[in-house]
């Protein structure tokens, strides 16, 4: 492939990456995807396609969207043993961040409700609300009638969209809220903790360490009495990561994160979502094959003083 086909490819690169990770929600798969549109590329007739980020947009998408109908994912995701990577703020496969939809649309909360929609629906809802293709672009990339576009697009806004408010976070307004969320866990005092969350706040962790498998809790006062037993500094719980860990704050996916380390390692991400002042939603994640690019990312960044030292 000539030097002219490689560097048009490495222009669309991120931005391919971007929609893969927005449809899959695994940086790894995401990556995978990108280097078979690569392969599709090296072996396309190129100088019959006349726009070649719209050939590309169209490969990744439908790439992406076969792997998300494969046997293993429908297999592994209805099994609820699926939840999505996270990725430090910056990250370039976060993708477009000029609007609240773009940012929306890549938290960890709106991917985790993508579960909920077809691969038909993912697909327009992603690139419909993340890159704001108009209905006759998402026709033509999927295949499908511009009314079913629509269609597709109003069903999934139905289910995504309903009751979320997207709002801007820095890095000192999530420092703001994860300093609270901690100093509450910590107390040892489950109303504390309860007056943080709203009353119908979720929690999901991949419950790596423990028994395996996606682990789920509701309303507040289970989730404040389920975080409080976490927090709880333990020998045992010491030596199954290996030592004391500092716990940090950041921002993960466009949300406020509790980020915990141990050394050079990420030991586990707690991601935040925020309503109305309150915290509505919590992501942890621990399993190490999803903090690889995390830690790399983590590694690369300044991150700032601990919150705690030593847990």
């Amino acid at each position: 492939m000539d030097s002219a086909a490689v560097a048009c490819f490495e222009a669309n690169r991120d931005r391919l990456a971007s929609l893969a990770y927005r449809l899959l929600g695994s940086a790894a798969d995401a990556e995978d995807t990108v280097q078979d549109a690569f392969l599709r590329w090296e072996g396309a007739h190129r100088d019959s396609v006349e726009l070649p980020e719209a050939w590309l947009t169209k490969v990744v998408t439908h790439l992406a969207l076969d792997r998300l109908r494969s046997a293993r994912a429908r297999r592994e995701r209805a099994a609820g043993d699926w939840l999505p990577e996270p990725l430090w703020d910056g990250d370039p496969m976060l993708g477009p961040d000029e609007t609240a939809e773009q940012r929306d649309s890549v938290s960890l909360a709106v991917l985790l409700l993508m579960e909920r929609l077809t691969p038909v629906e993912r697909g327009v809802y992603v690139l419909r609300e993340a890159f704001s293709h108009s209905h006759a672009e998402i026709a033509a990339i999927l295949d499908i009638s511009e009314s079913a576009s629509q269609q597709h697009a109003h069903r999934a806004r139905r289910r995504i969209s309903a009751g979320r408010k997207a709002r801007e976070v820095d890095r000192a307004a999530a420092r703001r809220v994860v300093e609270a969320f901690v100093e509450a866990a910590s107390s040892g005092r489950t109303e504390r903790l309860v007056r943080l969350l709203t009353h119908d706040v979720t929690v999901v962790s991949d419950g790596a360490g423990g028994s395996g498998g996606v682990r789920r809790h509701e309303g507040a006062e289970r989730v404040a009495s389920v975080l409080r037993a976490g927090f709880r500094p333990t020998d045992a719980k010491r030596r199954l990561v290996g030592g004391s860990p500092s716990i940090h704050s950041g921002v993960v996916n466009g949300s406020p994160a509790m980020v915990i380390a141990l050394g050079d390692r990420i030991v586990g991400v707690l991601v935040l979502g925020v309503r109305e002042d309150r915290i509505a939603e919590l992501v942890g994640t621990a399993s190490a094959d999803r903090l690889g690019r995390f830690t790399e990312a983590w590694l690369r960044e300044d991150h700032g003083d601990p919150l705690v030292a030593a847990w």
